[in-house]
């Protein structure tokens, strides 16, 4: 923890610096997402090619983010963190300014090496800027910023779409990303790590090729569904790039991941149950605009302005549930968020074709105060588990778990939808589960919600057992 007296009397402006960097990294994707259709239509390619604009910034992150963590706990993050949004920024003019759709994948990929580097170290940098006592308060209003870059994305990309061509997709980013590296240049401490270490490059592209393994097999799975026949290819070398990656850990004097980490009973559990939360969250969310377009006829506009209720109500109360869990055990707030995120997930359950606008809203609010509850002391659960030399390492083991855990939800509960709604149908020539009867439809999302009660029920057992751990070990006989 940095205690200097000027880190503490900027703080506050610390988090403004970081928060825009996170900030860009998440509205960016749900503004171009919404902009694929357009993009297929300018460039004359295939979707299967346009899709990897998408796919090509996400693979990119979710496999480098890792090796920054590591590196920014060897060599100091607020550089690296500089130079990410500075790549991030100059990625984002250069795609606006793509002739060709290859043009604009590749300059995605650059843009989402920057995106890597502040998704990475941006929590670290949080929690070394604020004492204990504010840990939790600073780490929730990084929730709301993250909530807001979720609403906001789609919104804006769609007002730019309506006014404007898609290269302002990515022009928009160009402010935001120069005003937030005067910021953090201005205001950000410089972090001295202590003694020189050397940086594992066998894991770290050991742990490449297993990620982007996994993240490709589970983007076939969303696009060409499970039959795929390069899926278990990939997910076997997935398995043997992880068993491998593990022994070489152990052996590594100064290792990518110092595997002693997970012997933190809070740590490891914690990340489970918050892998387990944006499993749900993110397979969910994929399914909700279908359901409020095609069974409850709402248009765009108004399907936007539902699906924003969520993470709305997340924004709101993830500030107040992080300085809460300053003063109250984490262990115990995100029992509670995952308990109502479970009553959540159980009315969502009972959704029909004839619900209605108060329905829906009685419905998701109490998902989102769940969530809420449940993300900000997580996230301080986890970064207070952490060593202040390996907070770079945990910093991105959580970013991590989020973009990995929506990736799977998209894929596996996207999947399981498609096949229960065309099984409920009853007709094996239907191609997609859109062309199914509405009953089919809603039959196969409530089905979807019983299994994802199924995982939430698991989460919240493993986080009971770990709070009745900590219990005993706190009780008089144990003393």
């Amino acid at each position: 923890m940095i205690e200097s007296e000027t880190t503490h009397r900027n703080k506050w402006l610390i988090l403004l610096a970081i928060g825009m960097g996170v900030f860009l990294a998440t509205i960016d994707g749900g503004i171009v997402n919404i902009g694929l259709n357009t993009l297929v239509k300018d460039f004359g390619t295939p979707l299967a090619v346009t899709e990897w604009v998408v796919l090509a910034y996400m693979l990119t992150i979710s496999s480098l983010m890792l090796s920054i963590g590591r590196l920014g706990d060897m060599i100091g993050k607020k550089y690296l963190y500089i130079a990410g949004l500075a790549i991030f920024t100059v990625g984002s003019v250069l795609c606006g300014m793509s002739e060709t759709i290859y043009w604009l994948i590749a300059f995605r990929v650059l843009q989402a090496v920057g995106a890597s580097i502040t998704m990475a170290l941006g929590t670290a940098m949080i929690t070394e800027a604020f004492p204990d006592h504010q840990r939790g308060k600073a780490l929730g209003i990084m929730g709301t910023l993250v909530s807001i870059g979720i609403i906001a994305g789609p919104t804006i990309g769609g007002l730019i779409l309506e006014h404007l061509t898609w290269h302002w997709l990515f022009f928009v980013n160009l402010p935001v990303g120069i005003l937030g590296v005067l910021m953090v240049w201005h205001y950000v401490p410089l972090d001295r790590p202590g003694k020189k270490q050397s940086f594992d490059s066998l894991g770290a592209g050991l742990l490449f090729i297993t990620l982007s393994s996994l993240l490709l097999a589970l983007s076939r799975i969303q696009s060409a569904g499970l039959t795929d026949p390069l899926i278990p290819g990939l997910l076997f070398l997935f398995l043997i790039g992880l068993i491998v990656f593990i022994r070489v850990e152990k052996r590594s004097a100064e290792p990518m991941i110092d595997l002693s980490m997970f012997r933190n009973r809070m740590f490891s559990v914690n990340l489970i149950t918050g892998f387990l939360t944006f499993v749900v969250g993110a397979g969910t969310m994929i399914l909700f605009p279908l359901y409020l377009q095609n069974v409850l006829g709402f248009g765009p506009q108004q399907s936007g302005l539902m699906m924003a209720v969520t993470p709305l109500t997340v924004a709101i109360v993830a500030p107040f549930s992080g300085a809460l869990s300053d003063r109250v055990s984490s262990r115990v707030l995100t029992s509670i968020g995952l308990g109502v995120m479970l009553v959540g997930h159980s009315l969502i359950s009972t959704l029909s074709t004839d619900t209605s606008v108060t329905g829906y809203l009685l419905r998701f609010i109490p998902l989102g105060i769940g969530i809420g509850l449940f993300q900000a002391p997580n996230n301080n659960a986890i970064m207070g588990s952490a060593a202040r030399e390996r907070s770079g390492v945990a910093s991105s083991l959580l970013s991590l778990t989020r973009t990995v855990g929506q990736t799977t939800g998209i894929a596996l509960l996207g999947a399981f939808w498609e096949r229960r709604a065309t099984t409920l149908a009853g007709d094996d020539a239907l191609h997609s589960a859109l062309a199914a009867p509405l009953k089919a439809q809603v039959g196969g999302l409530q089905q979807t919600m019983y299994l994802v009660i199924a995982v939430i029920i698991a989460a919240l057992g493993l986080s009971l057992w770990a709070l009745a751990a900590w219990l005993r070990e706190r009780s008089p006989q144990n003393a």
